[in-house]
């Protein structure tokens, strides 16, 4: 049997942490450069995968990633000048409520001269289309769905992706389900009872795990993991195995 000690500091940490106007962000993740950018590695890692899979080096344009609390504090300030506050609260999230400060999530545009750098050109046809269709694998969703606001109390961004990890995408693909959503759903599970998905030859058990103090869990040697807070009441666990 393999250990895993957990604490309350993991509440704050991994790919699926939630940040909106109800949890910020409190933590901080390591970042690299990609393309003039700052973002997660991971992030960087895969988001370069996609762009040569589709050779869409040229065609895409890297919008927005991670941003600094007083970058996206000039941002919500500036947009309530220029667009006003109806606009403003649509589209900007407040300091310390925005994913841009965790450096996973990345806003794209189709390239072209002038690039709106609040609200970009991202359709939901040709490049940009299949670049939407083929990030749900490399673990990104996108964020802020047009039927999902009033759960992300933020309107539709179809330029908006965030990486949560595969195969968390491709479930919440699969159920239609914003990350808040996700959250909840996934707390029906446990580490006794997980939410099981196939993929390949591997199978993928995922569980909720609540910390209000220090827990010590135990996995079987023949499998990895990946630990996740929520950002808000405890840990997702999510580890493989491969199939006999």
């Amino acid at each position: 049997m393999q250990t895993i000690e957990l604490n309350q500091t993991n509440i704050y940490q991994g790919p699926l942490i939630l940040v909106n106007d109800k949890y910020q962000y409190q933590s901080q993740n390591h970042l690299v450069k990609y393309k003039n950018h700052y973002m997660c590695q991971e992030v960087s890692k895969l988001l370069n995968v996609i762009y040569k899979k589709l050779n869409i080096h040229q065609d895409i344009s890297l919008v927005s990633c991670y941003r600094t609390h007083e970058e996206q504090q000039n941002i919500y300030q500036n947009s309530l000048m220029e667009n006003g506050k109806e606009y403003t609260q649509k589209y900007v999230a407040l300091p310390h409520c925005s994913e841009h400060e965790t450096g996973l999530a990345i806003d794209l545009a189709l390239t072209k001269e002038n690039i709106d750098f609040i609200c970009p050109d991202f359709p939901n046809s040709g490049i940009c289309q299949q670049f939407r269709e083929l990030s749900y694998q490399y673990g990104f969703i996108e964020r802020y769905q047009k039927d999902k606001e009033e759960i992300t109390h933020i309107a539709y961004e179809p330029w908006h992706f965030r990486y949560v990890g595969y195969p968390h995408s491709m479930i919440m693909k699969e159920n239609h389900l914003c990350l808040e959503e996700y959250h909840q759903f996934i707390k029906q599970f446990s580490l006794y009872n997980p939410y099981t998905y196939v993929s390949g030859s591997r199978i993928i058990e995922i569980f909720y795990v609540p910390l209000t103090s220090s827990q010590t869990l135990c996995l079987k040697d023949n499998v990895y993991y990946q630990i996740s807070g929520n950002n808000i009441d405890g840990a997702i666990i999510t580890t493989w195995r491969m199939c006999l």
